[in-house]
């Protein structure tokens, strides 16, 4: 049972500037609870001012922070993970008070930034550097050093995950970090950085920043930010590394998918039916995840009926979460339609749907299968981000590959299969940054990067991992002689 506890009073949500919370200058900005419609909390954008500011006091604080040796940043790491740990209940509501998930999921979503956390706190062994002795007397090494201040923008349909993607990385690696939440769900921030500064993180190193496109633009313009990444949709993405790169700054924009399953007539009918199900619904499939359309090749009935079983066992409010605006749930429920129109055949129709008692005026739609769905059409192409499959059949899987390859993002594909060289050759010929074999959610765990290809992401390297080291930092190499030697060659 889902039991998230609404708040009896608004919330609020300052910015950080400088070590000290207050509110923005700009426009007031309310933020409304999915399961119930009402308003919940309510923010301020910070005016350009504001940001000027802010970006100043990071930059001045970010030179002691990056001059602090790697093991002693790591110590206030190990402290913001056990406040974390400590506070995951009430820090798992307020993300399901504003996001709509289930507390389960909000757990979950800490819990994998919380891995994030622990592979940054590793770095002070993992990442030492190394020095070789290169020619008779002449030594090279490399040294990892921080950029200055970067800056982050998060979606709204992880408030807690993707921030936390970024944040332990980029501060341990002795960078002050500009945090640009959603406006939509910029309440689990405050918990965020209220962590951050218990566990002992020196003022400015942190600054969160809320508001819409305007701020956005002020950090990025901003001359002291020198890298930005973005989590959000492939149009926003796009537009965010253009005016970043223009301006000569580093840039990461991961953006939208539209992730395909192969499904093979040999496939285990229980794994599939549980792993497609969950991967279209989970987070109400507002996570770009989540598995849009469905390849099925030759005869994959009782799969598709054991995921259609699946999906119905979705009780709105109780194990399956809420879309996150009203405007959200009249696109999907239009989309749906258009495909009705279309010719698809509905499996299960999520249209109309009954939600827990209490939640009746939330933003919700159950899930919903597509069967016949044309590859042409908009059920196949456009990111929907919500409870929706489209099944497209498929003679074989040679077939399934072509329409897979065909998709214009590249960020998760999947198989589910019994036969270990099909599996392979899906994993091999997919488009596809992260590909899954009988999972229907190939989220790596770190240390493995998370990051798509094609119109899924803006830039080079990954987001998180291994991948994700040199993003947020320089190397700097060092060559040293210190006595003349009787050999020579082109280094004398």
């Amino acid at each position: 049972m889902n039991k998230i506890t609404l708040p009896t009073s608004l919330m609020e949500a300052p910015n950080l500037i400088g070590g000290e919370w207050s509110n923005g200058q700009g426009e007031k900005i309310d933020v409304y609870s999915p399961y119930n419609g009402s308003v919940v909390g309510t923010t301020n954008s910070a005016t350009a001012n504001e940001v000027e500011l802010a970006i100043t006091k990071a930059s001045s604080a970010q030179v002691a922070w990056g001059n602090t040796p790697v093991k002693e940043r790591t110590k206030v790491m190990f402290r913001f993970r056990e406040i974390l740990l400590r506070d995951i209940d009430k820090i798992a509501n307020v993300v399901s008070i504003e996001n709509g998930k289930i507390l389960g999921e909000s757990k979950a979503g800490i819990m994998k930034g919380i891995e994030v956390l622990e592979y940054a706190i590793s770095l002070q062994n993992l990442d030492a550097g190394s020095k070789m002795e290169v020619s008779r007397g002449v030594q090279c090494e490399y040294r990892r050093e921080p950029l200055g201040v970067v800056a982050s923008i998060t979606p709204f349909n992880f408030p807690a995950m993707v921030p936390m993607w970024t944040i332990p990385i980029a501060i341990t690696l002795g960078n002050s970090y500009v945090w640009k939440p959603s406006e939509k769900t910029p309440l689990t921030a405050t918990l965020i950085g209220e962590a951050l500064i218990e566990a002992g993180l020196p003022a400015g190193v942190l600054t969160i920043l809320n508001g819409t496109s305007d701020c956005v633009n002020s950090i990025i313009d901003h001359q002291d930010v020198k890298a930005v990444g973005f989590v959000g949709s492939s149009k926003i993405a796009k537009l965010v590394y253009q005016r970043t790169t223009a301006l000569g700054k580093r840039a990461l924009c991961l953006g939208g998918a539209k992730n395909h399953i192969i499904l093979l007539p040999d496939a285990d009918v229980e794994m599939a039916g549980a792993g497609i199900a969950d991967s279209f619904t989970g987070c109400a499939g507002q996570r770009c995840m989540a598995a849009s359309v469905l390849l099925a090749v030759g005869d994959s009935e009782k799969q598709i009926e054991a995921i259609i079983e699946r999906a119905k066992t979705a009780s709105l409010g109780n194990n399956m979460g809420a879309i996150i605006t009203k405007d959200q749930v009249d696109f999907l429920n239009s989309a749906i339609d258009k495909a009705e129109k279309a010719g698809a055949k509905i499996l299960l129709d999520g249209r109309n749907p009954k939600a827990a008692e209490g939640y009746e005026g939330g933003y919700w739609l159950g899930p919903t299968i597509l069967d016949n769905v044309d590859p042409e059409s908009e059920a196949s192409k456009v990111e929907l981000f919500g409870p929706i499959i489209s099944i497209i059949r498929c003679k074989n899987i040679s077939k399934a590959l072509e329409i897979e390859n065909a998709n214009e993002y590249g960020n998760a594909a999947s198989v589910f299969t019994s036969n270990g060289s099909l599996a392979e050759m899906v994993a091999s010929a997919a488009s596809a940054g992260m590909v899954g074999i009988n999972i229907g959610v190939p989220v790596p765990r770190e240390p493995f990067s998370f990051g798509g290809i094609n119109d899924s992401k803006f830039g080079y390297g990954d987001i998180t991992g291994e991948n994700s080291l040199n993003f947020w930092s320089h190397t700097k190499k060092v060559t040293t002689k210190w006595q003349m030697q009787n050999d020579h060659n082109w280094m004398s």
